[in-house]
């Protein structure tokens, strides 16, 4: 996995306008985070205030995300104002866009955090992970028990990712991702049964079960989100996907720091196995593997890929490594 993205999902108990108002004001971040503190309002959507990561204060910075199907949010962060180095985007599912015509209710939350490598600090490396989730928790709390709950509410679902660097330009990633034709080179469990457009085709998968497959592709301004749908509409199955394409460069507050983060996102019930569509969050890893492999390629790349699934910062040695490695030393 890529190690400089970070994720921290929750089911929520509390109806996804709520949550979503709740997480709009950052005021509340006052209630839920482990030391974020909104000292003094800047603008509509910016407060100066402490942070639990370093030892400085920040300022904070909040936008709707919009151009999407899909409602959130991102929070912004940096040392001085309007120049922010850390990008949060929080994305809010309802349980009928996992399962349709369900009766669940609630939200569930996706919460993606980025850390630059040239800012990063061995404590925040080794903190993120327990303080989000920590913090993750004590959000879903406040929510819940606003809500009326005296208990953690258990959700039906549960959110596992898989996250890949690419060493392409971004551009060229969502054009080729969000092209259908292009499925055959990287999807390995599906086989084309014709009939395939841009954005929607027939399938056959692993074990010959009719698979209708769509592609909704989004343009979020500073990245892209493409929502991946796999229907099996003999089993009355729908498995989603929404795939995120962020550009390091934004990622990581860097304009040097070149090629983007693939990020997919993917729903499993705590319950039962699956037993169609992708059966476990490998066959997910195994196609990111395929799409960095071709797309590196595409973009005239091709030492990037020995070097792993993660972001690194340019150096002259890894680069001679690379080359090693390659000749057969």
């Amino acid at each position: 996995m890529e190690e400089n993205t970070f994720a921290t999902s929750a089911y929520i108990a509390s109806p996804l306008k709520t949550t979503l108002d709740y997480l709009c004001s950052l005021e509340n971040l006052n209630d839920w985070t482990l030391y974020s503190r909104m000292l003094e309002q800047i603008d509509e959507n910016t407060w100066l205030g402490t942070a639990s990561g370093y030892q400085n204060n920040l300022y904070y910075h909040v936008r709707k995300i919009e151009n999407c199907s899909i409602q959130g949010i991102e929070w912004h962060c940096g040392f001085e104002y309007q120049k922010y180095f850390q990008v949060y985007p929080v994305l809010l599912f309802p349980p009928d866009y996992i399962e349709p015509q369900t009766d669940e209710k609630g939200t569930y939350l996706h919460w993606l955090s980025f850390v630059d490598p040239k800012r990063r600090t061995p404590m925040i490396m080794q903190g993120i992970e327990t303080v989000h989730t920590s913090e993750c928790r004590s959000l879903k709390a406040i929510l819940e028990r606003q809500a009326g709950l005296q208990e953690a509410a258990t959700g039906r679902y549960r959110i596992l990712t898989d996250t890949i660097y690419i060493d392409a330009p971004v551009e060229l990633g969502f054009e080729y991702l969000q092209d259908m034709r292009n499925m055959e080179e990287w999807a390995h469990l599906l086989r084309n049964k014709g009939n395939i457009t841009a954005h929607s085709g027939e399938f056959l998968d692993e074990y010959n079960q009719n698979v209708t497959v769509t592609f909704t592709p989004h343009d979020l301004k500073n990245y892209y989100l493409i929502e991946q749908d796999y229907v099996y509409r003999d089993r009355q199955f729908i498995q989603r996907c929404p795939v995120m394409l962020i550009p390091c460069s934004y990622a990581f507050g860097d304009p040097s720091a070149r090629g983007f983060i693939q990020h997919r996102i993917t729903f499993w019930p705590v319950d039962r196995p699956l037993k169609h569509g992708k059966l476990q969050i490998q066959d997910f890893g195994a196609e990111s593997m395929n799409i960095k492999r071709v797309l590196e390629a595409k973009a005239g790349n091709t030492s990037s890929f020995a070097r792993g699934m993660s972001y690194h910062l340019p150096t002259v040695n890894s680069e001679l490594l690379t080359v090693n490695t390659y000749s057969g030393s």
